[in-house]
């Protein structure tokens, strides 16, 4: 069954059509800027640290407000607020764009399956990168680490510079930079976290010793 085109104007024939596109276009353009607003103000709350997320209906953003260091909890909130945003501009555009065609009349089902199918393609061509995002956000949310923590992962050992969705870039006590996939990251000790108390160092003699065996 053909699907029938939604014309605002119909004395205007295919004019209407167009209008009716550029109205759906600019709709999505205002929804998108009133959503970014939004997220923005939100962001921006959470960075302040307002009481209003300390009450029981917002528990899931009580770890970014925990009294840690400011730039951590800035970069937390900036991490979340632009995968919201990147989420929410991608949806938006996807919805309105299928609309318009659909407005002017084209057939969006062949689209609509080869969407699907570029999809898949770029789903198993990036799923990397898509893993490494999504673990990258959860860290985030969990409040595993964050900037300025000293944790351990594998055999490094190393405070923290930055926690983005992909990547963790931390410095080890030689000063060497690592840069840690999050997808990679199986097992982290956190030793800023807890009760960490740093083993012994060996006395002279059993160094000495050591060495000479």
């Amino acid at each position: 069954m053909k699907a029938i085109p939604m014309t605002f104007l119909p004395s205007l024939g295919y004019g209407g059509q167009v209008i009716g596109a550029l109205i759906i276009l600019i709709g999505a353009v205002l929804l998108w800027l009133v959503v970014r607003y939004l997220i923005a103000r939100s962001v921006k709350r959470v960075q302040d640290g307002y009481s209003v997320f300390k009450k029981p209906h917002f528990k899931w953003a009580q770890p970014v407000l925990r009294p840690f260091d400011s730039a951590r909890r800035v970069q937390r909130a900036e991490t979340i607020g632009g995968l919201m945003s990147s989420v929410a501009a991608g949806t938006i555009a996807i919805v309105a764009t299928l609309m318009a065609i659909d407005t002017l009349g084209f057939n969006i089902g062949p689209i609509l399956a080869s969407v699907g199918i570029v999809g898949i393609a770029i789903g198993f061509g990036a799923r990397e990168v898509i893993r490494d995002a999504f673990l990258g956000f959860f860290i985030t949310i969990e409040d595993q680490y964050g900037i300025g923590d000293t944790i351990e992962v594998g055999d490094t050992v190393g405070v923290v510079q930055s926690l983005g969705l992909r990547i963790t870039r931390m410095v080890d006590e030689n000063g060497a930079i690592w840069y840690v996939r999050n997808g990679d990251i199986t097992k982290v000790g956190n030793r800023s976290q807890g009760n960490y108390v740093a083993p012994p160092e060996p006395a002279p003699a059993q160094v000495a010793a050591e060495g000479q065996s």
